[in-house]
């Protein structure tokens, strides 16, 4: 299942405003999402953003499955990026993702030295350094980052991704409009694929604009088969500053 490495995707937009979204104006939200993988249900996913102290901010990821898909993992699976906003742009600090188990062989330990210019950690029991280039994002905090182009108005088409261990650059394309049905009512939504070059998966992810750019939906197929899909089941906004578990992930 791709150790439920769900909602790493991307999207981008074309809007025509062009409005500049300070740190200050991001609204904490947790979101909750029902999954299924080849079309069974599998369990939940959440995706909780909240405020720290200064400029810095907590985005996490968590995965639960549920019934046969247990057994294959029955512990939660959790990513966390630690990002701060600097000059509007998204500036990863920290990334965790690790599968619940003892074993520490499919977990990832990332710290970003934006003065130093590099990244370090270990992915999967293996070593990591790579130069750090403006602009590249983790695999949550590049999220955050297209939302926030959207809500400003801007339409990137590319952003450079570390993943594990390796850099790689993802293409974005709206494909159009669709209204999407989930348990909380109809959005009108803007649809955006995510390809990498030379790769046969593709995520499509369904923004709501009413929803902060939230996505309602998303997808990932390999080829012809639809992989996992995900719909909205209930999204909290939060406009206080709660605390955050995980404290040694704080710089």
């Amino acid at each position: 299942m791709t150790r439920m490495r769900l909602l790493s995707i991307a999207a981008a937009s074309a809007i025509a405003a062009n409005v500049v979204i300070a740190a200050e104006d991001m609204e904490p939200f947790t979101a909750t999402y029902g999954v299924e993988w080849r079309g069974m249900g599998a369990g939940t996913s959440t995706l909780e953003l909240v405020p720290l102290e200064g400029d810095r901010w907590s985005y996490r990821s968590r995965n639960t499955a549920r019934g046969v898909f247990r057994l294959a993992f029955p512990n939660a699976i959790t990513q966390t990026s630690i990002f701060r906003i600097d000059d509007d742009k998204v500036v990863p600090l920290v990334y965790r993702a690790e599968d619940g188990s003892k074993s520490t062989g499919r977990d990832v330990s990332l710290d970003f030295d934006w003065p130093g210019r590099r990244v370090t950690g270990t992915a999967e029991d293996e070593a990591v350094s790579l130069e750090l280039q403006p602009g590249i994002q983790d695999s949550l905090s590049v999220q955050i980052a297209l939302m926030r182009e959207l809500a400003a108005g801007r339409a990137p088409e590319r952003f450079l991704l570390i993943d594990k261990d390796a850099v790689k650059d993802y293409r974005y394309t709206l494909e159009g409009d669709e209204r999407v049905r989930t348990a909380l009512g109809e959005f009108d939504t803007k649809v955006y694929r995510s390809q990498r070059e030379g790769s046969n998966r593709v995520t499509r992810l369904w923004l709501a604009p009413d929803l902060g750019w939230v996505p309602v939906r998303a997808q990932q197929t390999r080829g012809d088969r639809v992989e996992f899909s995900m719909v909205l089941r209930k999204l909290e906004k939060n406009g206080g500053r709660p605390t955050v578990d995980g404290r040694k992930l704080e710089r």
